[in-house]
């Protein structure tokens, strides 16, 4: 079914991993497809609980493909022969392709975890920042290099990276394109947890299973909350809290969860 990526479902987790390792998985047009697809059939799936987004190989991602890109500079993209460069069509490309990417995440309403196995460069780096959770091997390595190739960050690297960092340390790694190891990350925020690279995906799979008996109806409305406060005030926020919480008040999960805790026992959720 797909050329560039693998997707697969067990025991409700979800794994999408991208899977050129030639190119050290870097993103093309049908690669960004293929992503898009595989992520929008994991938002439709309700047995689907929790996603891994990984790399097949020594790389999570190295970013854009520079052939494609290089293919847009000369005028020549997707094929067509002798076009002159033209901004606004490339602005278009943009839109309509690698920008996609970061806007069916934020639509994704199920955890995401990013099991970062080893370079995870411009796009790529962008890549794992739109995941909720970032977990990197030993091996990872993070740069925000768009500037060393005269370009800024062009899908999201600006939105996300600040947010998890802070604008000041945000405009050190874009201004410098300076590439840093996964306990720097780890140290300054951009990820969760650093694992020797042999208990990566076995880390990843602990955590997504663990989220993925959780109770669906609560986690949804949790990441919903998350993403939402950022742009809201507290009284918003406490607003938009208030309403949730009243409808979840009224879910088998909630009942079960209580019942659970007074009769000391692991609670067994339903989604409902």
């Amino acid at each position: 079914m797909f050329q560039t990526i693998l997707y697969d479902v067990q025991d409700r987790v979800a794994t999408l991993t991208l899977n050129q390792p030639e190119k050290r998985n870097a993103l093309g047009d049908q690669a960004i497809e293929e992503v898009i697809e595989a992520l929008e059939g994991f938002h439709r799936d309700d047995e689907a609980k929790a996603l891994i987004l990984t790399g097949a190989g020594k790389a999570f991602c190295s970013g854009g493909d520079l052939k494609m890109i290089q293919r847009w500079r000369e005028g020549a993209p997707a094929g067509a022969d002798g076009a002159r460069f033209d901004p606004i069509a490339q602005r278009e490309r943009y839109r309509g392709g690698i920008q996609r990417i970061p806007l069916t995440f934020a639509r994704l309403d199920k955890p995401v975890i990013a099991a970062v196995n080893g370079p995870a460069i411009g796009a790529g780096n962008d890549l794992c920042l739109m995941c909720d959770i970032r977990i990197a091997s030993e091996r990872a390595r993070f740069g925000e290099s768009f500037c060393r190739v005269g370009l800024a960050p062009g899908d999201g690297g600006a939105y996300f990276l600040t947010r998890l960092v802070g604008i000041e340390k945000a405009c050190e790694l874009i201004f410098t394109g300076d590439v840093i190891d996964a306990a720097e990350a780890l140290r300054i925020g951009m990820v969760s947890r650093v694992v020797p690279h042999e208990e990566l995906m076995t880390t990843a799979r602990e955590l997504a299973r663990k989220i993925a008996a959780g109770p669906t109806l609560a986690l949804r409305m949790s990441k919903f909350a998350i993403y939402r406060s950022l742009h809201q005030t507290l009284e918003e926020s406490l607003e938009l809290m208030a309403l949730m919480q009243s409808m979840l008040h009224g879910t088998e999960d909630h009942r079960e969860g209580v019942q659970a805790f007074l009769e000391g026992r692991a609670p067994q959720f339903k989604g409902r």
